[in-house]
């Protein structure tokens, strides 16, 4: 559930005041910027201006100590031109990269402080999509569009100015086409804003397809669903293709609009010139500067106008990044600090629903392990096993009942130091595109020397393919271990899990990925590591919890059966046909 926000219906005042709050660190820098940008505009202007005194006073009259000026002037100028040019771009593009730093680095720390149910619900891919494309239509609306908004608008202020005081009646036609402009603006805006998010979410939905395909390349390339794949990402690119077009359409009909209406304003002051008893004061010079402002004002108003998407798009951007920014992290009120725990665990009458899910994957499971005991839970896929370690460390949060451990309700404990008192291994086993080193001492880094590292390497059989590796220890892994086997990233998870040494050991089908070989090498690994250890066993092979205190029997999250290993086979009921059905014989009670 999110935050509610000020982005109240997306109203674009809204964003805009909130995307502001960015820009307040940098008011010097902006000040420099705007300095510079008015600046070169301003020179502009004046250098325009000169028409008039070159075409009335030294073409016109022959005095030519105008023309010897301005030839020593202009180069001066121009330098002082360059350098306000320089202070002004470079300033706004300082500027926007520093707003995209902070807000990737905002959207990076909200990302890993967000529940698990918002990264369940939501692709990576889009996720990726808004650090990456998203911020950098931010970027443009920070740097190219404020550089474009200030320079050129300083530089249509500036002729219109100069229009007037030469001549207001000629001038004053031009100014009427601004409301026709502004109805123009006005409308293409909101339709820059609609197709400018459509462009968004067809871009993540590009990257998500490219990220599932390379994810999953063998997968593919098995199948041979290279054909399917490319349809798939043909139609994604062609949509991202066509919101991308009509965001040129109306570009460019703007562009086309403004400046069709601003020549129509124009044909009227060279006919009404063309009458100079309407125009009082009317000489050659003043005629030319007019004319020629005017023709100037076509390129900053399409300027001004094409800028005017890049905002859009950057208010767009910044609505979607908003929205994430906005979930709420995850609730931690804990204030009950605790080190280390004897690790007694218990639910009480506990029921669990996962999000947008009717049924219920615990449904008032009561069970108690005791400190050092070893819980097995054993079940079908779906009854819910992975499920109470997903409490048990708070992945999600339990709607009704309570779950204790060392009598403390685990949402009254700090999730830093719940999560400490747990260590986890996992079927899925996550590795870093780091060292092994630095692999197995994720969570203790600060803490651990190389002396422990590998002694925790040598415990989990990790050295035994170490001599294998270029590096040993220093070996980089690859994106998620893809330099290893699925057993040597399972025993890089145990030794990682032997290296945090916490009082709570959670086995998710930790040997699910292991051979026969591989799982005799580090059975009496995990012999040790669950020694004065509470100990939470998810398993399918009924092999390897035969020495469990307790095993829980589970299906459609309720417990069907409680008790150790030769009492369940003597009961008969569902974990004795278990026990046969993976061992082809009837069941014997030991």
């Amino acid at each position: 559930m999110s935050k509610q926000s000020n982005l109240d219906n997306k109203v674009p005042s809204n964003i805009f005041k909130r995307f502001r709050v960015y820009l307040k660190n940098f008011k010097l820098a902006f000040l420099i910027a705007v300095i510079g940008m008015i600046g070169y505009s301003v020179i502009d202007v004046l250098v325009v201006a000169q028409l008039k005194p070159i075409v009335d006073d030294s073409l016109g009259k022959g005095n030519y100590e105008y023309l010897r000026l301005a030839a020593y002037f202009i180069v001066p100028i121009f330098i002082l031109r360059g350098i306000l040019n320089f202070l002004g771009t470079y300033t706004v593009a300082w500027i926007g990269n520093n707003v995209v730093m902070q807000m990737r680095q905002q959207l990076f720390n909200q990302y890993i402080h967000l529940p698990v149910a918002f990264h369940d619900t939501h692709g990576t891919g889009k996720l990726i999509s808004k650090v990456i494309y998203d911020t950098e239509q931010v970027s443009n609306a920070a740097g190219k569009a404020l550089l474009t908004l200030v320079r050129d608008g300083a530089f249509v202020i500036g002729l219109l100015i100069a229009m007037f005081y030469y001549s207001w009646q000629l001038s004053l036609i031009f100014i009427l086409i601004g409301p026709l402009v502004a109805v123009i603006v006005s409308v293409v805006s909101k339709r820059f804003r609609v197709v400018s998010r459509r462009i968004q979410d067809a871009m993540g939905n590009l990257t998500s397809g490219v990220e599932q395909v390379i994810k999953g390349h063998k997968v593919v390339l098995m199948f041979g669903g290279q054909t399917l794949e490319d349809k798939r990402f043909a139609d994604r690119n062609n949509h991202n293709r066509q919101q991308n077009m009509k965001l040129i359409v109306a570009r460019i009909l703007s562009v086309s609009s403004i400046q069709v209406i601003a020549s129509i304003a124009l044909a009227v002051v060279l006919y009404v010139a063309s009458f100079p008893d309407l125009v009082e004061s009317l000489t050659p010079g003043v005629f030319v500067s007019v004319v020629v402002f005017m023709t100037m004002l076509l390129k900053p108003l399409k300027q001004l106008t094409t800028v005017n998407s890049e905002f859009q798009r950057g208010m767009a951007a910044c609505l979607s990044i908003f929205e994430v920014l906005d979930q709420d992290v995850e609730a931690d009120k804990g204030i009950h600090r605790v080190d280390s725990v004897k690790g007694q665990i218990e639910f009480d009458n506990v029921t669990f629903h996962y999000p947008n899910k009717e049924a219920a994957a615990l449904n008032n499971m009561s069970f108690l392990v005791k400190p050092g005991e070893t819980c097995a839970l054993v079940g079908r896929s779906g009854s819910g096993k992975s499920t109470i370690s997903s409490l048990l460390t708070r992945f999600y949060d339990n709607q009704t009942g309570e779950i204790r451990l060392d009598g403390v309700l685990l949402r009254d404990i700090p999730l830093k130091d719940l999560r400490r008192q747990f260590a986890l291994v996992s079927q899925h086993v996550v590795l870093f595109n780091d060292t092994i080193a630095n692999n197995i001492a994720y969570g203790s880094e600060s803490s651990v020397s190389r002396e422990q590292i590998l002694a925790a390497a040598k415990t989990a059989h990790v050295t035994e393919f170490l001599e294998q590796l270029p590096d040993g220890l220093d070996t980089v892994v690859g994106e998620n271990g893809f330099m290893l086997s699925g057993g040597q990233r399972q025993r890089l998870a145990i030794a990682r899990a032997l290296l945090l040494d916490a009082p709570i050991l959670i086995l998710d089908e930790a040997t699910s990925a292991l051979d026969t070989e591989s799982e005799r090498l580090i059975q009496d690994a995990l012999d040790q590591l669950q020694q004065n250890r509470t100990s939470i066993v998810v398993a399918h092979r009924l092999s390897t919890i035969e020495n469990a205190d307790s095993i829980l029997v589970i299906e459609a999250g309720e417990i069907v059966e409680q008790g150790n290993h030769p009492s369940l086979l003597a009961q008969n009921g569902a974990y004795s046909q278990l026990y046969n059905m993976q061992f082809g014989e009837e069941p014997v009670v030991k």
